[in-house]
């Protein structure tokens, strides 16, 4: 349906006419004058607002002459002055209200539009609504739509008011304020599942110890049950992590040809894209990231020397060289180019160097990418570079090393 064709048509004044029939709303008169008046004397004595609608007590007949004399009108919600309203939700149980802490809301509004409150119960009810899930913050407005249903003796829907998704432990996240939708998200390499998992872990516990959900299994898993009452922060790198984990969880077929898109981006050369791609899989955690990660291919940059220091690695330019020559050695007698018979040369070198492995691979790696963090390892990126274009990287380094 189309709200504003309901509204031409009449729709919800019939049924604001028909509750106020029932004794479950009042026209009202009142100016702007009167309402902040009331509000001002409240507010002096430390009191939340609540407006006292005199025009409640006018008898049907009274506000018809009213309306024929050509006043304006709204249509306020009638709330019974003493007693309470409860409602069940599945995720905060059994809450109750005094009926005497709840506010007149308007429901048609002078111009003849309804107001938010009222048209979600009259369109919740005439779509046969049975579930109704949505954020906490209705949690008060809950009370008043009862009241309406109960009025109408229409049958009241189950009701799941889920916590909100928080930027921080002070403020809820929001497209407005400029944080990420779920298209910029996806636009920015996140995968549409991996984006549903890890916003169904935000409120939500598993009753099994797991994190990484299809959606089919996240269907089979969820239980309104398991929701909880408190905002749970967005976290971009949980996110960055979740999204990891589904990449990785491809089988490398359907990987690759997800990735070739993004390796063609940033490489041009002819190397072997199946291998490009997996050592992306094992390191890439969004698709967005994979061109950049991926430019030492086609252009081996100029680089740091100091790179060569690394306190982990237990490296420095002079043994950086040592290692780095004897590997030039080794590589440049190499017939079998393979990923395997590389592994096989490359790691029989500590040992004759008296060396730990990280020092002969991590220069090596440094030597041919001139990048200090890289998808895949010397052996790998020395395979998909080819025997040329290693060994002339390696000698580039070699030389700048020994000057």
């Amino acid at each position: 349906y189309v709200q504003s064709e309901r509204v031409r048509s009449g729709l919800y004044l019939k049924y604001a006419k028909e509750l106020i029939q029932r004794g479950g709303a009042h026209y009202c008169f009142c100016d702007e004058e009167l309402i902040a008046a009331q509000r001002e004397l409240q507010e002096a004595r430390g009191e939340s607002f609540k407006f006292d609608d005199p025009c409640k007590l006018l008898t049907i007949e009274e506000c018809e002459a009213r309306i024929e004399a050509g006043e304006k009108f709204v249509i306020r919600q009638t709330i019974p002055e003493t007693g309470t309203t409860y409602f069940d939700d599945e995720v905060f149980g059994r809450i109750t209200v005094e009926n005497n802490t709840l506010d007149e809301q308007v429901l048609i509004k002078s111009d003849g539009f309804p107001t938010y409150n009222f048209a979600n119960v009259i369109d919740d009810h005439l779509m046969g609504i049975t579930d109704v899930v949505r954020g906490m913050e209705y949690l008060s407005s809950t009370p008043k739509y009862n009241l309406i249903y109960n009025a109408f003796d229409w049958d009241i829907p189950r009701y799941i008011h889920c916590p909100p998704v928080m930027k921080d432990e002070h403020s809820k996240l929001s497209k407005r304020n400029g944080d990420a939708s779920f298209q910029d998200l996806v636009a920015k390499g996140y995968l549409p599942g991996a984006i549903l998992n890890y916003i169904a872990l935000l409120g939500w516990s598993p009753s099994e110890d797991r994190e990484i959900f299809t959606l089919d299994e996240l269907v089979q898993a969820f239980d309104v049950k398991h929701i909880g009452t408190s905002g749970a922060i967005f976290d971009p790198e949980k996110l960055k992590w979740v999204n990891g984990m589904w990449l990785r969880n491809m089988d490398l077929d359907s990987y690759e040809k997800l990735v070739t898109p993004y390796i063609d981006e940033a490489v041009k050369g002819n190397f072997n894209r199946r291998q490009i791609a997996a050592i992306l899989q094992q390191r890439a955690q969004t698709l967005a990231e994979i061109p950049e990660m991926l430019t030492f291919f086609d252009n081996f940059p100029s680089y740091s020397y100091d790179l060569f220091i690394n306190k982990k690695m237990k490296t420095d330019p002079t043994i950086a060289l040592k290692s780095l020559q004897a590997s030039y050695e080794a590589l440049k007698n190499q017939e079998d180019w393979s990923e395997e018979a590389l592994h096989t040369t490359l790691l029989a070198l500590p040992a004759k160097l008296e060396m730990k492995n990280g020092q002969v691979l991590f220069p090596l790696r440094l030597a041919i990418t001139g990048m200090q963090f890289t998808p895949g390892g010397a052996i790998e990126i020395s395979s998909i570079l080819g025997k040329e274009e290693t060994l002339r990287r390696l000698e580039l380094s070699i030389k700048q090393l020994e000057q």
